[in-house]
């Protein structure tokens, strides 16, 4: 059920917070009814401004469209990105759940992300797509650092086993259930399990693929 919009007077909020409600309260509208379907109408009703103040900052709906995929991109590479460089966790099954769970706290605390990325996608912006590339250039370096320390040069592997996991999370958090989903920690703890078996069978009795990979 969708929050209520924000009260207030909107023409005495600062312009600030008019923004954030206007970004935030627009994704929602994006997220159900698409780029084309949206009106400025509701996008201003349900952040609790007024249609001039929506057209005074972001002049029409393809600018705010573009400008709210713009903030959910930035937003998802520093939110998902940025853990992946911690080495606070030194070892890999922490390093790991870590990181597989904050993807899942963005998605929990954002459910209109992955909708709105999707969509731009199919109006011609590569948005997901460009942030898929992003994140896999941050993990790869985090992977490539993690095999070293273990004496392996993992060469091109380590850029397909992220691709591989990142396919896997982004599934699952968007996956559709019969009843009630899966808990969230039982599917952290599975996509878990499964990374590091595979990375300790890589390492040990299937040394040969990443040879193969190099």
């Amino acid at each position: 059920m969708s929050s209520p919009a924000p009260r207030g007077r909107p023409r005495k909020l600062p312009i600030g917070e008019q923004r954030a409600r206007v970004l935030g309260s627009a994704a929602g509208v994006f997220a159900v009814h698409g780029a084309q379907a949206a009106t400025i109408e509701q996008i201003a009703r349900r952040a609790g401004v007024s249609r001039q103040a929506v057209y005074e900052q972001f002049g029409d709906r393809t600018t705010l469209f573009a400008q709210v995929v713009a903030d959910i991109e930035e937003r998802a590479f520093e939110a998902i990105g940025a853990p992946a460089l911690d080495l606070s966790q030194p070892e890999l099954r922490s390093w790991a759940r870590a990181n597989y769970a904050n993807m899942f706290a963005f998605v929990a605390a954002n459910p209109d992300a992955f909708p709105v990325l999707r969509e731009a996608e199919r109006m011609g912006d590569p948005a997901l797509t460009r942030l898929r590339e992003r994140l896999a250039t941050v993990y790869t370096e985090a992977s490539r650092q993690r095999w070293a320390r273990h004496g392996v040069d993992s060469g091109r592997a380590d850029k397909a086993l992220v691709t591989l996991f990142f396919a896997m999370t982004e599934a699952l958090v968007q996956a559709s259930w019969d009843g009630e989903p899966p808990d969230a920690d039982a599917l952290i703890d599975l996509l878990t399990e499964f990374t590091v078996g595979g990375v300790v069978r890589l390492r040990t009795a299937a040394a040969d693929v990443m040879e193969r990979l190099r």
